[in-house]
């Protein structure tokens, strides 16, 4: 069996940094956790040990590094087949590969406007027309998934895979910034939260102390 070692950044602020973690976790699949703080400028210190691209999340694979997000999720899926992290399907599958690669790639207003934070609440906040269509779009991808993947089970495709993983943060944004969804969607959003390996991941994140101001545009001044 090999050796991971996933290295993340603080679980209050690193939406890229839950989405392994959250995997390997929900899968029950054994790693060391390396947490490494942000800077105040975003920088992750002491991250130059570890990652190529000065970037979290990075897994050590026997001490090879794995870097992104969605390269991480991939490798672990091919890992551990037994697991089940992709849909057997293969039009699933297919779809599946598309939603996490749209997460991926996509959203950046709402990324911007809306950034993870699971100390606070912000209801109403970073609501421009940019986030707006993200979220019409998020809504519409967890819809069709439900109705044409999810018959078997809560999650988009049933059971749990790699495409509920990297939609993980964005439950917890929505939630937030008190952002309404329509039942199919808000039923996912549940049942996402729901999950022991998010809920963990949210209380640790919940229990952490520092404050990064780049990642707190909605703080008080006195905060």
């Amino acid at each position: 069996m090999p050796s991971l070692r996933l290295v993340i950044a603080n679980k209050n602020y690193s939406s890229w940094s839950m989405r392994p973690w959250v995997l390997l976790t929900q899968a029950g699949i054994a790693f060391e956790e390396v947490l490494l703080p942000f800077a105040q400028d975003n920088r992750v210190e002491g991250i130059e040990a570890y990652s190529p691209t000065r970037k979290v999340p990075v897994l050590m694979i026997d001490g090879e590094p794995v870097w992104d997000s969605l390269a991480i999720c991939e490798t672990v899926a091919e890992m551990f087949p037994d697991r089940r992290l992709w849909p057997a399907d293969a039009v699933a599958r297919s779809h599946a590969r598309s939603v996490c690669a749209e997460m991926h790639s996509g959203f950046q207003e709402l990324r911007k406007n809306m950034p993870m934070n699971l100390r606070t609440a912000h209801p109403g906040k970073g609501r421009t027309p940019g986030s707006e269509r993200d979220i019409a779009r998020i809504v519409q991808l967890w819809e069709r998934c439900r109705d044409r993947f999810g018959g078997s089970g809560p999650l988009l495709f049933g059971h749990f895979t790699v495409a509920d993983a990297m939609y993980a943060p964005v439950a917890t944004r929505f939630r937030t910034y008190g952002v309404t969804l329509p039942p199919v969607a808000e039923s996912y959003c549940d049942a996402l939260l729901d999950l022991p390996a998010v809920r963990a991941w949210c209380e640790a994140g919940a229990k952490e102390t520092a404050f990064v101001a780049a990642d707190e545009p909605y703080a008080s001044p006195s905060a």
